[in-house]
């Protein structure tokens, strides 16, 4: 029975009065439950009666009492039990009653189960689960750190499955790449995580592949395209990425009919890092004015004002703009809604920093498989959360091999000609 006062009229003096009574409340709405479903399935079955009429299915009192721990915290409960006579023809068996609200081996929900993995993932260690949850659920029953050892072995099972799919029925029209360099253990200093995240035919977006390597080297990003390809993958219509990657020369092996874009945010780093802080601000500005530009002409013209500008003092810091221009000004000539998103890597970078969060908390993540499973988990639980690029229903006409002049479709040459 729950008590609200004691007998001198003050409140329970261990734990929260309001915790207590979400608590209760849980224990007897989840009682109320298990009884009524117990009820259905025996009123379901009562034409089923043996040779002399008795039923096959009645009540038969309670299961002993378990601790089961829920978002409510940890509520005692008492599951219904039937007595089944009826036998299974295919085992021989007596056949029985199994709760779907409260399976036999349940001990804890399926929420409490989703929250361990996420906790870790984002920066609570395993030998934290005690101290934190026991506070928040009254218990610390199913809350021990082998808990996550084995939800560590599963992730590393579903990461394998992960990228051994069959690409051969997704489509992924646009493609961003970067190779992250990230606080974990890849067994050398140089390693980082190579990511490709895609955008499907419906506007979409999904992570495509994740795998280990070096940043600058080609053949390391050659594994993971070639791999791609075997599986099925179609080549991208455009491809953004850092104009320093090696994955550039994997592109070109593997899907050498796929555009190039390179990355403003990059390549704006990279040119600023090349002028002397005086002289920064306004060739940021300048920068800003060539990819924000409302059409490839007015792209170019700025091109060519930057140049005047900066050319003569800064020689080495244009030829970074004005030998990339082509692939810088690509996006271009896709729709204007897709612009904001063609135009950086922006998709990978504001994902990783959830990544990043993780492994500065862990201070490494142990093995080279250990590290890439953690990180594949948290992209994964932040791909619910990406939302699809804006005009989706644009994208199957870039796929279709649709024209767009300034941003906007045109008619095919030949059905004008016509």
């Amino acid at each position: 029975m729950l008590t609200v006062v004691n007998e001198d009229s003050t409140t329970p003096s261990s734990g929260s009065l309001l915790d207590e009574v979400v608590r209760e409340g849980a224990r007897r709405m989840l009682a109320a439950a298990l009884v009524s479903e117990g009820k259905a399935h025996i009123a379901e079955l009562a034409d089923e009666r043996d040779d002399k009429g008795r039923r096959q299915v009645v009540r038969n009192g309670y299961h002993q009492p378990r601790q089961v721990t829920t978002s409510a915290g940890m509520v005692e409960v008492k599951a219904p039990r039937a007595n089944d006579k009826r036998i299974n023809q295919a085992t021989g068996e007596r056949k029985w009653f199994s709760s779907a609200i409260l399976p036999p081996w349940c001990r804890k929900s399926p929420k409490i189960s989703e929250a361990l993995p996420l906790l870790y993932l984002h920066g609570l260690s395993s030998g934290g689960f005690v101290p934190a949850l026991e506070q928040f659920l009254g218990s610390s029953a199913g809350l021990s750190p082998a808990t996550v050892t084995r939800l560590t072995q599963q992730w590393q099972a579903d990461h394998a499955a992960f990228m051994d799919r069959d690409l051969a029925e997704v489509d992924y029209v646009y493609v961003w790449v970067d190779g992250i360099h990230l606080n974990i253990r890849l067994e050398e200093a140089k390693a980082c995580v190579l990511v490709l995240i895609g955008v499907r035919a419906d506007g979409s977006m999904e992570l495509v592949t994740l795998k280990d390597g070096y940043r600058e080297s080609g053949e390391s990003w050659a594994v993971p395209m070639r791999d791609c390809a075997r599986r099925g993958m179609r080549a991208p219509v455009l491809a953004v990425g850092d104009g320093a990657l090696g994955f550039w020369k994997a592109l070109a092996e593997v899907f050498p009919e796929t555009c190039e874009q390179m990355c403003w945010v990059h390549k704006t780093a990279n040119v600023l890092d090349s002028l002397p802080k005086s002289a920064q601000p306004g060739a940021k500005k300048t920068i800003q004015d060539i990819h924000n530009a409302e059409d490839r002409d007015h792209a170019k013209a700025a091109v060519k004002t930057f140049t005047q500008l900066y050319g003569a003092k800064f020689p080495k810091a244009v030829k970074k703009v004005t030998d990339d221009e082509a692939e810088l000004l690509a996006f271009y000539d896709f729709p204007a809604e897709h612009w904001i998103h063609l135009r950086t890597t922006n998709p990978i970078e504001s994902t990783f920093a959830a990544v990043r969060l993780r492994t500065k908390a862990t201070r490494g993540a142990g093995s080279r498989t250990a590290a890439l499973t953690m990180v594949f988990k948290l992209v994964e639980s932040t791909q619910a959360r990406w939302r699809a690029v804006n005009a989706p229903h644009l994208v199957a006409l870039v796929r279709a091999g649709a024209r767009f002049e300034r941003g906007h479709l045109v008619e095919r040459p030949e059905a004008r000609a016509a």
